[in-house]
């Protein structure tokens, strides 16, 4: 895959393989401006399909732009792009809307996911906690990334601790305007449902688990997306 600059990417002109017979879903989730739109953009093959809309004044006493300074759009649907894995697999990404005005999407989001990243921002870690709750309630597996936009203001360890995270569940740093960080990432989620499918003795692999583990861990998705920060950043403080 060429680089943000080429002409292709930047046309979104990136076919889809008529072999293509296997799709496979994940979801990014977390608070008002953490970055979702920013990591799906990053990844994907082609240019994100997105749902912006200009933040006016009517969302004021609303949404709280503050801790996302600079901040001038947000997600009101959600965010898609794409990751050919092989002939045969697809993984599309949808990037869920943050504000709780928008959280009524989730639910339908998270219906037939593989399993979701929580992304998180240090400065608001409170705001992850209703992410995390919806998908354990719906019983989506997850990992959780710190997304680091600047310097990080409290350690992995905190983190934890402050989300309440079980010790099996995956906590991880990355750069949501980074292609390999984010892929990173991503990798890290499927081998976190690999692991649950070799946990659950006796049970057999589901089909898209193994096949996202095999086409992932292997290198498919090194492909995938710009080397250079993408131009569809959500914020960037």
């Amino acid at each position: 895959m060429d680089s943000n600059g080429s002409e292709a990417l930047a046309a979104g002109r990136t076919p889809l393989r008529g072999t293509a017979d296997n799709a496979l879903k994940i979801v990014v989730v977390g608070g008002f401006g953490v970055g979702k739109t920013t990591l799906v953009g990053a990844v994907s093959e082609i240019r994100p399909l997105n749902t912006e809309e200009t933040m006016t004044r009517a969302g004021e006493g609303i949404d709280d732009p503050s801790a996302a300074w600079g901040k001038r759009s947000t997600t009101v649907a959600f965010d898609f792009g794409r990751i050919t894995l092989s002939a045969s697999q697809v993984l599309y990404l949808f990037g869920a809307p943050g504000q709780e005005r928008f959280w009524f999407l989730w639910d339908r989001l998270f219906s037939g996911a593989l399993g979701a990243v929580v992304l998180v921002d240090t400065r608001r870690l409170e705001e992850s906690w209703y992410a995390i709750d919806r998908l354990e309630h719906h019983g989506t597996p997850f990992i959780v990334a710190r997304n680091n936009f600047g310097e990080p203001t409290h350690t992995l360890e905190q983190v934890r601790e402050a989300l309440d995270l079980p010790a099996d569940v995956p906590l991880v740093d990355c750069d949501a305007r980074d292609r390999e960080s984010c892929k990173q990432v991503l990798i890290g989620l499927v081998r976190h449902l690999a692991a649950r499918v070799e946990a659950a003795a006796g049970i057999p692999a589901p089909r898209s688990a193994t096949a996202a583990t095999g086409a992932v861990t292997a290198g498919a998705a090194a492909a995938a997306g710009p080397t250079d920060p993408s131009p569809y950043e959500e914020s960037t403080p």
